[in-house]
């Protein structure tokens, strides 16, 4: 709201927002994280879908995680980290729709995170949690969210001061680097992915050995050739209409089409006629949605390197064949629709 009180577009608040959420509520994102995009352009006309996805990085293959007994990839440590695309993603929407100085938009978050910021209860319970794992695998964690070696009380005022500093020093090698905006704002992108925060991702994860679920130390598979060559990219929105309402989602690299995938199947299921608290209604609901993930599963995935038969996923032949087989009963079965599919 301050953005848009001082002149700011919607998506210079958005970005000035995003950011502000990395600090405010650490538990659920942060700088190292993604951001799936969709938004309306008024100029253009139009919806887009920006992908804040980065991949997993190039040391991270199959043969790999089966080279250490493995068959799904850690859920914590540093093996599951992908390229942090965030910061890209922001930065990009700011650089081609926004209308503020980078700086500017970062404000807020730099003040949150050099002067203090309430740590919400939810935030305390997290670092309550694993407090354990701080103290004895992971001290640079410890460092940051154990002050002086204990949980911060609800309420406290948290300070990250190391973001602070790396946001702040971005900011100035990218006025060093070029007199206008949108040069600015392509030159903190390469600071951050080709430049002193890519080389410090690349050395602590070559570096350093963290305990992860596998029960070992291992080193991470992050390297700043991973970062160098990723860049956050526009899409057409995936849509899907829903009665009255065209209902838009980002592609098959993320979930989002498994929702639209439910929305197909509702229409041949009659729940517009149903009370939404009954129990027809919920299992109709349920099974919809079993059935969606089970695709997600199974056909999901970097459209770069895999066949996703997207139209065939969501059209409306393909919804009417799967509602068919939802039966009176709950499925207890993963029941993705490979047989359905013609690629």
């Amino acid at each position: 709201m301050s953005v848009l009180e001082r002149g700011g577009n919607a998506f210079d608040a958005a970005v000035a927002g995003g950011f502000t959420l990395q600090i405010v509520e650490p538990h659920l994102n942060g700088p190292g994280g993604e951001v799936p995009i969709l938004f309306w352009s008024e100029n253009e006309g139009r919806m887009r879908a920006l992908c804040g996805q980065g991949p997993a990085p190039a040391l991270a293959t199959p043969a790999y995680f089966r080279g250490l007994g493995l068959d799904l990839v850690p859920g914590i440590g540093l093996l599951p980290a992908t390229v942090p695309g965030a910061f890209g993603a922001w930065l990009t929407l700011l650089r081609d729709y926004g209308t503020w100085e980078l700086a500017d938009v970062l404000r807020p978050a730099i003040d949150y995170a050099r002067n203090g910021f309430p740590m919400v209860p939810r935030i305390t319970q997290a670092i309550l949690a694993v407090q354990a794992l701080f103290r004895g695998e992971w001290t640079s964690s410890a460092a940051v969210w154990l002050p002086d070696g204990r949980v911060p009380a609800p309420d406290a005022l948290m300070r990250t001061p190391a973001i602070a500093a790396t946001y702040t020093r971005i900011l100035d090698e990218a006025h060093a680097a070029s007199p206008d905006r949108r040069g600015r704002i392509d030159a903190a992108l390469d600071v951050w992915y080709r430049g002193f925060v890519a080389d410090e991702i690349d050395h602590f994860y070559t570096h350093e050995t963290v305990r992860d679920t596998t029960g070992q130390r291992n080193r991470g598979l992050l390297r700043k050739s991973d970062l160098a060559n990723w860049r956050a990219r526009y899409d057409d929105p995936v849509t899907v209409q829903y009665g009255r309402y065209t209902v838009a989602k980002c592609g098959v690299w993320s979930q989002g089409p498994a929702h639209l995938q439910q929305l197909a199947l509702l229409r041949h299921l009659g729940v517009d006629t149903l009370d939404p608290c009954s129990a027809p209604f919920v299992h109709r609901v349920a099974e919809a949605a079993k059935l969606a993930f089970a695709d997600r599963a199974a056909w999901y995935g970097d459209p770069d390197f895999t066949d996703v038969p997207l139209a065939d996923l969501v059209s409306d032949d393909y919804a009417r064949a799967r509602a068919a087989g939802i039966g009176p009963r709950a499925s207890d079965a993963l029941r993705p629709g490979l047989s359905l599919i013609h690629i």
